[in-house]
């Protein structure tokens, strides 16, 4: 029965309708500490009890905290899409507390006697499979996290957890306040020069949204400052939005400056109670790259083969500016970098990522979505009316056959209560039980062009790619079938969880699945083979350039998390920029301040700290295992992908973290991972 005072009390208890319609601020509090003191009394049941088997001991111990983790989930969740005064205030009271729960358990001595008990019983011995994984991995964790620690280390790690999630909050909201606060209204149309159709509607409608009879509205969300910064001729607004985008939250009312030293000196303590060199060494042990030498030797080794090919690029770009306006043409800032880019790749391809607008409808993108996902892995998607969050989102369901494996929330337009950047949540972990099979509730959102003048959300390419990486995350959630919860779907090695978001990119650049959904919103015609063979041509287009920034973030991230010292290294903002100058295509201004601004690494307590590098080590992962649809080079037939597909979902989206990441790899693979299928797909090899 639904909980009428309180919804937040009634997550997971209706299967996946989720009472978002029922849920304000005012709710949370009274939820969160009502679930908190029945999860610490759970927690005491299992301590107190000695208990003799899995269920009564680590299948207990998932289950304490269940109810707590929905509700903070949805909670957390909201704020981070329809976000108020009211609600940020009410999820800014409760975290601490929440975060505070879950440090304390596993220093909790009571708890860990009664588990290591338990681990010595014939039970424990006689375990196998994912409950074996389990408690191997229950044992590390407690450990890791300073169960045998002496009661006054125990209690300094709880007052720094508490405090890294209030300061990592505090970052997020900065960011987003920062990037709200900022806009600029053009009234002379001449400096529209170059931008698309599409655009300049998108900030004509901007403007009319904010009360304007005339002039064009840019922000700082992704699909306005992007267009600028890719399209417009005017270098002075170009300047002007690079900079303001640049150094958000490094100054005034929202500077994160302060907080992100607090950040880095309590993660580094962290480590250092915990006996570790740094925090990169802390949170990458139980990933696949196990220490923070490992992940730089990483990055070192591919910047090594990346290096060349990114200098020639530089040149290539600089080069083709002055063979337009002539040999004294100056040096590339930044803001000029896209611009000139986009420019070098409609000459040297005769291709316009704008052209490709038409053919990627928002509905037929989410449609190609669903037949690929349905081609590949023997599922079936359809709409459902259960209550979201905004009148724009829209919720589905996925059946294998007739049994319902979970339904999704798709959040697709930014807002101003919503955050930047794109992103998928798990809201309800679901999976094998008693009563068979529990669905799954997840999510995905993104902030892409909106529709405008009364035509579909049309989309550019990359967007289409960017839906379909946080699609695939979705499918590692709701094809999982692992028992164990906290072992199911995108519960894996931070390193490892991008393979099954990033192979799904793969499918954007292959005709076969752009075939199932890329039609012109007009006239219904399939993207014509010419612009379809230019868009392949561009995969590599500066590839070495692209692979370069990411090379340079990660390599900044682990610098920070391994070495920088404010008392050696000086101010922190100059220590970014010098770290990150090697990697970029041009010079960087003194106010450059993109850490500020870093949400992947600063707006969570671990989030992707010390992790970044995730994201070309799982790309390594995704070239690698994509050459098994592609075989010698040619995709195979899709009815005969379905095969691979079968396989894929089997070793490794249905797996979650019931093997070891490398392990489920080579399950698939037959062997373990190569630098070369991603260097072959990049032209770099």
């Amino acid at each position: 029965m639904a909980n009428e005072t309180n919804p937040l009390l009634d997550v997971g208890v209706s299967g996946p309708r989720l009472p978002f319609d029922r849920i304000t601020a005012a709710h949370v509090a009274p939820a969160i500490d009502l679930l908190l003191a029945q999860s610490r009394a759970a927690v005491r049941r299992i301590a107190s009890a000695r208990p003799s088997s899995y269920d009564e001991t680590l299948g207990a111990l998932d289950r304490a905290t269940e109810p707590l983790g929905r509700a903070m989930g949805v909670v957390s969740h909201l704020e981070s899409v329809t976000t108020t005064p009211e609600l940020r205030a009410a999820v800014n009271e409760v975290k601490p507390r929440v975060s505070e729960f879950y440090s304390s358990i596993p220093l909790d001595a009571d708890l860990w006697s009664a588990i290591s008990a338990y681990a010595k019983t014939p039970d424990a011995a006689a375990l196998t499979g994912p409950r074996l994984r389990h408690l191997v991995k229950t044992l590390d964790e407690f450990r890791r996290a300073g169960a045998d620690l002496e009661p006054k280390g125990k209690e300094r790690l709880l007052t720094i957890d508490v405090e890294l999630t209030k300061l990592t909050q505090k970052y997020s909201e900065h960011v987003l306040d920062a990037t709200n606060a900022w806009d600029l209204v053009i009234d002379d149309e001449t400096k529209l020069a170059g931008l698309p159709e599409s655009a300049v509607a998108g900030a004509r409608a901007s403007a009319a949204e904010k009360g304007l009879a005339s002039g064009w509205r840019f922000t700082l969300h992704a699909p306005s400052v992007m267009a600028a910064l890719t399209y417009s001729a005017d270098a002075t607004l170009r300047e002007t939005l690079w900079r303001a985008f640049n150094t958000r939250a490094s100054s005034g009312e929202f500077d994160n400056g302060p907080t992100l030293l607090s950040i880095l000196a309590l993660r580094r303590e962290k480590a250092t109670i915990l006996g570790k060199r740094d925090f990169a060494d802390l949170v990458l042990e139980d990933r696949m790259a196990k220490d923070g030498a490992s992940a730089s030797r990483f990055v070192v080794e591919l910047e090594g083969r990346t290096r060349a090919a990114f200098e020639r690029e530089k040149e290539e770009l600089l080069a083709f500016r002055r063979e337009l306006e002539g040999a004294d043409a100056p040096e590339l800032r930044p803001w000029d970098v896209g611009y000139y880019t986009e420019r070098l790749r409609l000459s040297r391809y005769d291709f316009d990522e704008e052209a490709l607008r038409p053919y990627f409808a928002a509905d037929r993108v989410l449609d190609g979505l669903f037949a690929l996902a349905g081609a590949l892995y023997g599922v079936t998607f359809a709409k459902v009316d259960l209550p979201s969050w905004h009148e724009s989102v829209r919720v589905f369901s996925i059946r294998d056959g007739d049994q319902v494996l979970g339904v999704f929330h798709v959040d697709l337009f930014p807002r101003e209560s919503k955050r930047g950047g794109a992103w998928m949540n798990s809201l309800i972990m679901g999976g094998p039980s008693a009563a068979g099979f529990d669905p799954h509730v997840g999510l995905f959102c993104a902030n892409a062009t909106p529709p405008v003048d009364g035509l579909p959300a049309l989309f550019t390419h990359d967007e289409v790619e960017t839906l379909f990486h946080e699609f695939g995350h979705l499918l590692h959630q709701l094809l999982s079938t692992v028992e164990v919860r906290s072992l199911a779907g995108t519960n894996v090695a931070w390193d490892f969880v991008e393979l099954p978001s990033q192979i799904m990119e793969n499918w954007t650049w292959e005709r076969a699945a752009l075939d199932l959904f890329a039609r012109h919103h007009e006239t219904n015609e399939p993207i014509p083979d010419a612009l379809f063979t230019r868009l392949v041509k561009t995969r590599a287009f500066r590839a070495a350039s692209i692979q370069m920034r990411q090379l340079g973030f990660a390599s900044l991230d682990l610098a920070l998390h391994r070495d920088y010292d404010p008392a050696s290294d000086g101010d922190l903002l100059a220590y970014a920029r010098n770290r990150l100058a090697p990697y970029f295509a041009s010079p960087v201004p003194d106010d450059y301040a993109l850490i500020t601004s870093f949400t992947h690494i600063f707006a969570s307590p671990v989030g992707y700290a010390a992790g970044y590098y995730s994201y070309k080590w799982a790309e390594v992962l995704d070239a690698d295992a994509f050459t098994r649809f592609k075989q010698g080079g040619v995709l195979l037939p899709l009815r005969q992908c379905r095969d691979v597909g079968a396989a894929f979902r089997e070793k490794i989206l249905s797996r979650g973290d019931s093997e070891d990441a490398m392990k489920l790899f080579v399950d698939f693979m037959g062997r373990e991972p190569s630098l070369d299928a991603l260097l072959e797909r990049n032209g770099l090899s």
